[in-house]
């Protein structure tokens, strides 16, 4: 039986032995959101447990927004142009605004996939940059957590006068869900910072798991980092099987 994953921008196509396939599994549909647009803006104006985006920018310096990389599908192109009109609208001027790619780990995403990820406008009109985790100078030390872990975050993010991240909350293997606190841990902390954290002293516990927070270590350690490097405001979405947004929320981490 011939079965065709998705997997990649083409699909993976398998050949399975027919007596080895019991049948496909499929997950409910989600409803996408009716006015996506509108849904970002209400967040932005209507946030949790924060004064609304355009109450925090006014008076600041300078601001830094990081950004899931290539390897979540964030609706990037639809979030950020709202945001980023906001923070010029309160006065940050646009040169001061960084937005920073939290690879973690990963390589850096440039050109074509750079302009994938954040959209061909604010590719072109706003500084948009890579972490290196591996380029410790590049990172401020934060001081080290009760349970060991460095913490290393990059100064671009440390230094910035307004901390803003996006994301997208899914299921993860080992931190119970993505988004939030994984922007800055692991997202834009260093190699020093990460091997302790992403290390089998963590891993290993029964509570690092999928859609586990309770108890989970993975989950707790990050979010106490995160906590360290500061965090003015989130924006953080959910998405379907067809990467239609389902929900979006905004406000403290």
């Amino acid at each position: 039986m011939k079965i065709k994953l998705d997997y990649g921008r083409t699909g993976l196509e398998v050949n399975l032995p027919d007596d080895r396939v019991i049948g496909p599994l499929s997950i409910r549909p989600a409803l996408p959101l009716s006015d996506p647009d509108a849904a970002i803006l209400h967040a932005l104006n209507h946030p949790i447990g924060t004064p609304a985006l355009a109450d925090l920018a006014r008076g600041k310096k300078d601001a830094c927004i990081v950004v899931c990389d290539i390897t979540r599908p964030v609706p990037n192109s639809r979030i950020l142009p709202p945001i980023l009109r906001i923070l010029e609208e309160q006065g940050i001027p646009r040169e001061k605004i960084v937005i920073l790619n939290a690879t973690g780990l990963h390589r850096p995403n440039e050109g074509a996939e750079m302009v994938e990820l954040v959209g061909e406008f604010v590719a072109t009109h706003y500084r948009c940059e890579n972490h290196f985790g591996k380029r410790l100078e590049e990172h401020t030390y934060l001081g080290t957590t009760p349970n060991g872990v460095p913490a290393w975050i990059d100064s671009r993010y440390v230094n910035a006068d307004l901390k803003i991240t996006t994301g997208l909350i899914e299921p993860h293997l080992m931190a119970g869900y993505s988004g939030g606190r994984k922007l800055i841990c692991p997202g834009i902390a260093a190699l020093e910072t990460v091997r302790v954290w992403h290390g089998p002293r963590f891993l290993e516990h029964p509570k690092a798991d999928c859609g586990s927070v309770a108890g989970n270590p993975v989950h707790e350690e990050n979010t106490r980092i995160a906590l360290m490097a500061g965090c003015d405001f989130i924006m953080n979405v959910c998405i379907d099987g067809s990467r239609q947004m389902t929900w979006v929320g905004a406000g403290d981490m």
